[in-house]
């Protein structure tokens, strides 16, 4: 087995790789203050982006899920990767050669099982694109021109041709060096009473891949007329191929999509083809199965939620044309883009439609998109006879159904007036109707989209563990309900509330953003509350010192007593700064800083480190990162200082008057520590 990737080349790589160029791949990412960028969370669902990304940590973190890392993490938990496996992958991407302990990398036969199929289908597609320009594969490049695709728009497509054969793919498979069982773990052959055999024969193929251009499936079309199987095939189930949650062709659309904010959802390889060679770059498609949610998501977290978006879907204009457009407008309430729907008058999907009238008029018919409401509309009118008084009826309590779900307030009395005058009846009818409809719960109404799980994360950082007390809340981010968080292992986790209803005091000072995240003070283990300026101040403090050490007088920080942080988790942060090296010894690479902390913080602890990480500081653009940090620190250092001084005054209390050496020893302390603070105070 190959030894471990040298840790040297680990960092070495980490520092290579941008952090934001790689979620940049799952995620839409905007600017969301100075050093950090935000988009919508890829491991839970959320309708305002709480993904914070710092590329110059080098870190990651969801405030909505918790969920948090660096490069490595995220590939290996949005992959579904081993981290060697996440190592290998941005080493390939960077160009990099990776040292093991022993001297050797991973041979074939050790590779990981994912990694493997990855390579196989590579090797895969290879195979069908050359076959494509053989002697055999005569048929299948007629048909592609036939489609209205030269030969040069295959191959940017990377189409290629299944021979008419049995075994013809699994003998070059083999000889490459790929066993029967990862063969069929592929799904690129069944089995048989006499073995395994290729499941694409005699088929034009397209290779299926995700959005960073892995090829993870293949989609075939049938091509001989002696062929009894599906007219479309495509790869089953598998590690790597999930079909609800693949589009095809958004390895090439993800950059036009995200620059222009519009995606083109077509129904077919072809149309998909076809929309990019007429010039809309955005088209993709699903793969063997309806539009469904796991694809709002996809199209969500490329879109970035962002309301001027555009989401287009193409039909044909039959039957079947018309119940997926109703079966896309159940999701309809999940984008907060604007969603269209584009249907040639004559039934052409965008592959016949440019082979009869050109790229234009393909341009044409997804810039002449109508609202998906309107056409949802028109559809459920359709069904009723408007010559009767009973269909007229009928047509207005439909029209009302949907009109309930119309999210822009401003455009119901369009919609009021459109669906009027098709029906032919008084505005004042259809207005009643909606009004009754919005007071009735709706039968089979569309799925809700369910909450993001609300995580604890803004209470603080838990305590450390201690034996469990009777009563305790649940771990931040882990649920609630009865002995939760409790018995043995567990650490009784402070509330973060007052135990009163009152509300948060107001913050008058310009710079309390978001960082403050309303936290309360913790009472479980302390004998007065923390007030939420000293809360506020303990947690900015901390901020600067992880993710900007070189602007933080590091002899001061490290020389803090424990005391000076009175929230027990922030204390248990600062113990993991100081077993990390302390700030002395946090050097210039801020990604290394911040994983040595990240090492040494307990694995209770490491959400709160990343959250601490990541979140923005509140600094107001043209005001330096430096002054807010000498203020927030020294502000730190004077309620330390404050501690002290109370600590000196009750000792001058208790001290006895006789003793005027020690009343003198004491009043001098206090004189020093007064004038400490007051030089404290010019920074703060």
């Amino acid at each position: 087995m190959a030894g471990l990737i040298k840790r040297e080349d680990i960092d070495e790589l980490r520092s290579r790789t941008r952090i934001d160029e790689v979620i940049g791949e799952f995620v839409t990412l905007k600017t969301a203050g100075i050093g950090s960028l935000k988009g919508l969370c890829p491991f839970h669902d959320e309708k305002t982006p709480s993904f914070t990304v710092r590329p110059q940590v080098g870190m990651y973190h969801c405030f909505g899920c918790g969920e948090s890392g660096d490069v490595f993490t995220f590939l290996q938990k949005v992959e579904q990767l081993s981290f060697v496996e996440a190592v290998e992958t941005l080493a390939g991407k960077a160009g990099m050669h990776l040292r093991y302990e022993d001297g050797k990398g991973p041979d074939r036969e050790q590779a990981s099982r994912r990694q493997r199929l990855l390579e196989m289908h590579e090797v895969a597609g290879r195979f069908f694109a050359q076959a494509l320009e053989s002697e055999a594969g005569q048929i299948g490049r007629e048909f592609l021109s036939g489609r209205g695709f030269p030969a040069e728009s295959s191959r940017e497509f990377g189409i290629g041709f299944a021979p008419k054969s049995w075994d013809a793919l699994t003998t070059h498979l083999r000889r490459a060096g790929f066993t029967d069982e990862e063969i069929l773990a592929g799904g690129l052959a069944s089995e048989g009473g006499r073995g395994i055999y290729d499941r694409f024969r005699g088929r034009v193929i397209w290779p299926i891949k995700d959005m960073t251009a892995r090829t993870i499936g293949f989609g075939a079309r049938r091509l001989y007329d002696d062929d009894k199987g599906p007219k479309y095939l495509n790869t089953p189930e598998t590690a790597l191929y999930h079909k609800n949650q693949v589009l095809y062709g958004l390895d090439l659309a993800k950059k036009s999509i995200a620059k222009t904010k519009r995606v083109v959802v077509v129904e077919g390889y072809t149309d998909v083809m076809a929309a990019h060679l007429a010039g809309v770059d955005q088209a993709v498609a699903t793969c063997g199965t309806a539009f469904g949610a796991e694809h709002v998501k996809i199209i969500r977290r490329l879109l970035g939620d962002d309301p001027t978006g555009q989401v287009i879907f193409t039909f044909d204009g039959d039957a079947a044309g018309q119940k997926a457009a109703l079966k896309a407008f159940e999701f309809e309430s999940l984008f907060s883009a604007q969603t269209f729907v584009a249907v040639e008058p004559d039934g052409l999907d965008p592959c016949d439609l440019r082979m009869r009238k050109g790229d234009a008029a393909l341009r044409e018919l997804i810039d002449g998109c109508k609202p998906l409401f309107e056409f949802v509309i028109t559809t459920a009118i359709s069904r009723f006879d408007l010559d009767t008084v009973e269909g007229r009826i009928s047509a207005v309590r439909a029209a009302a159904e949907v009109l309930t779900d119309i999210r822009d307030r401003n455009s119901l009395s369009h919609y009021y007036r459109f669906v009027a005058g098709r029906i032919g009846v008084d505005i004042d009818e259809v207005e009643a109707a909606v009004r009754t409809a919005a007071r009735q719960p709706k039968q089979n109404r569309r799925p809700a989209e369910a909450p993001a799980r609300q995580s604890s994360y803004r209470d603080g950082p838990p305590p450390a563990p201690s034996a469990p007390a009777p009563s305790t809340s649940a771990v931040p981010g882990s649920g609630s309900g009865s002995g939760a968080g409790t018995g043995p292992g567990h650490a009784p986790v402070e509330d973060a509330r007052d135990p009163g209803p009152a509300s948060a005091p107001e913050v008058s000072d310009e710079r309390s953003l978001e960082y403050v995240y309303e936290e309360r003070p913790d009472v479980s283990n302390l004998s007065a509350p923390i007030s939420p300026a000293r809360l506020k101040t303990e947690k900015g403090a901390l901020m600067v010192a992880l993710q900007h050490p070189e602007v933080v007088n590091a002899k001061l920080f490290d020389s803090l007593s424990a005391k000076a942080f009175e929230h027990p988790g922030y204390r248990r942060i600062q113990d993991a700064i100081r077993q990390a090296g302390g700030l002395g010894a946090a050097g210039p690479a801020q990604s290394k800083w911040a994983e040595r902390v990240l090492d040494a913080a307990a694995e209770d602890l490491k959400p709160y480190v990343a959250q601490l990480l990541v979140t923005p500081l509140p600094v107001i653009e043209g005001d330096g990162i430096d002054r807010f940090a000498r203020g927030i620190v020294a502000r730190l250092f004077d309620y330390d200082l404050e501690r002290i001084a109370k600590e000196l005054h009750s000792r001058l209390q208790r001290q006895d008057t006789a003793d005027g050496a020690g009343q003198a020893a004491l009043l001098g302390q206090l004189q020093t520590l007064e004038q400490h603070r007051a030089r404290l105070k010019t920074l703060m």
